[in-house]
């Protein structure tokens, strides 16, 4: 039985490890994805030291770190679900494999938000992605439409101008909510075209993505012909397996933590996106910060046989 069982292979999870692994205690570490959405980042200028890395850069950074120490068993796999059992928790794996420990910390992080407008389902690989600093190379010298206003969206304009002929940056609101350092940025870029106070209500196309209709007409029409789609809408946390642990979320459904990180089950404990802490400000920072603090709690609570934690 592991001292501490990590689900998520992102800077929340990682830093966990990196931590459980330096206070010797045995971790596994698994997820489905590494980096998390981590990955999407094309450009990550606030992580304190490194001026300039991309996402893919720094959470291969984060994997190195923690799979450098021998407590620490790693693995990419999709956890169905998490039992209690006698000292503590088991792991189900997708393939039936069980993976037992004497605490949990959960650091899944989100799950992309879907528009659920008509098409996107269809076209869904055929010019929709969900991921524009992803995927934007594929569509050069085209036409494409990033959907959304957050850093996200407004980020992945950004990348998307460097590579595509016209970029339409569709928002429903007047005003981004994205950092001004992006929001500087990509009104630099002569090639965006912001389509405001507007939403997308169906994804048109044939074998592939053609056009996307609007709930009201700009520059005199309520269609915009182009190649390919980003919805960059946001994203839900994942706290399906949480839940259903008996872990309280909040109205958002948000994994509900007090300041050691500590969820509403004893020796469960959550970090990065998929909690309430932090201000629900979603920064590798954060992530990290959180993971460190869920690590600590850890090594805490197996150092007293599971005493009861501070509020």
């Amino acid at each position: 039985m592991y001292d501490a069982l990590i689900i998520g292979l992102g800077c929340a999870g990682y830093t966990a490890a990196i931590y459980t692994a330096r206070y010797k205690l045995s971790t596994f570490i698994v997820g489905a994805e590494e980096g998390g959405l981590g990955m999407t980042a094309a450009e990550v200028g606030n992580w304190p030291g490194n001026i300039d890395i991309t996402g893919p850069d720094l959470m291969e950074n984060f994997k190195k770190h923690a799979l450098s120490f021998d407590a620490v068993t790693h693995k990419i796999a999709r956890v169905k679900s998490v039992e209690k059992v006698a000292g503590g928790f088991q792991l189900t794996l997708d393939g039936g494999e069980t993976v037992q420990g004497k605490t949990v910390i959960f650091a899944m992080g989100s799950n992309k938000r879907h528009l659920g407008a008509p098409g996107e389902k269809e076209f869904s690989g055929k010019g929709v992605t969900y991921c524009a600093t992803c995927d934007a190379f594929f569509y050069k010298g085209k036409d494409v439409a990033v959907l959304g206003g957050g850093d996200a969206a407004v980020e992945g304009a950004a990348i998307a101008a460097q590579v595509a002929k016209k970029v339409y940056l569709i928002h429903r609101r007047n005003e981004f909510r994205a950092e001004p350092y992006w929001v500087d940025k990509v009104k630099a870029r002569e090639n965006v075209v912001f389509v405001l106070e507007r939403n997308v209500v169906e994804i048109l196309g044939d074998q592939k993505v053609k056009a996307v209709k609007l709930d009201k007409p700009f520059e005199g029409s309520d269609t915009i012909t182009l190649d390919g789609v980003f919805i960059e809408i946001g994203a839900t946390p994942a706290t399906e397996i949480p839940k259903a642990l008996g872990c309280a979320v909040d109205q958002r459904g948000f994994l509900t933590v007090n300041g050691a990180q500590q969820t509403t089950v004893p020796g469960v404990f959550g970090a990065g996106d998929i909690t309430t802490a932090s201000n629900f400000f979603a920064q590798f920072t954060t992530a990290a910060g959180e993971g460190a603090v869920a690590a600590n709690s850890v090594f805490n609570y197996v150092s007293t046989a599971g005493a009861k934690m501070p509020a």
